[in-house]
């Protein structure tokens, strides 16, 4: 008799952990959707990257364009309409405030991309396409991740 809660404890978690697999399913099947846009639309080409910042070609220019332009739609759509998420919760949008931070950050984001010809979206899918070398870049953005989360405290706010 003792060992039945332990074994109903037991089934309990073999069906909670099948059932969580089962509900990551589906971001792992956009996840390989993604990186194959990613690869089909050149998103992952150190080439087009390079283009983008030597200003020589409007392909990457055009894609993040589009990519602003769907994301502002989107965000109007839900604030106006007030839509909810699945399970019905309110999405709530915070106001951004401005912080010279960003501007730094995004300095420094900017020229690490420039540099290594990726950036944190694009970099699991080169590494997919078989692109080794773009794991030294994965190690420093984990480093760099790191060093921020280490100095977080220590920065100016």
């Amino acid at each position: 008799m003792k060992n039945q809660p332990t074994d109903l404890k037991s089934s309990q978690n073999v069906i909670t952990t099948q059932a969580n697999i089962f509900s990551n399913l589906k971001y792992t099947v956009l996840g390989i959707f993604f990186g194959i846009v990613f690869i089909k639309s050149e998103v992952i080409s150190w080439f087009r990257i390079q283009e983008m910042f030597h200003f020589q070609s409007f392909h990457m220019f055009g894609i993040i364009g589009s990519a602003i332009v769907v994301g502002m739609i989107s965000i109007q759509l839900i604030k106006r309409f007030n839509i909810k998420t699945i399970s019905g919760e309110p999405i709530h949008i915070q106001d951004k405030k401005f912080h010279w931070g960003n501007i730094w950050g995004g300095l420094i984001f900017g020229l690490g991309w420039a540099i290594t010809g990726a950036c944190p979206g694009p970099l699991f899918a080169q590494i997919g396409f078989g692109y080794s070398v773009v794991f030294i870049t994965l190690l420093s953005a984990i480093g760099g991740t790191w060093v921020y989360g280490y100095l977080r405290d220590k920065l100016p706010n």
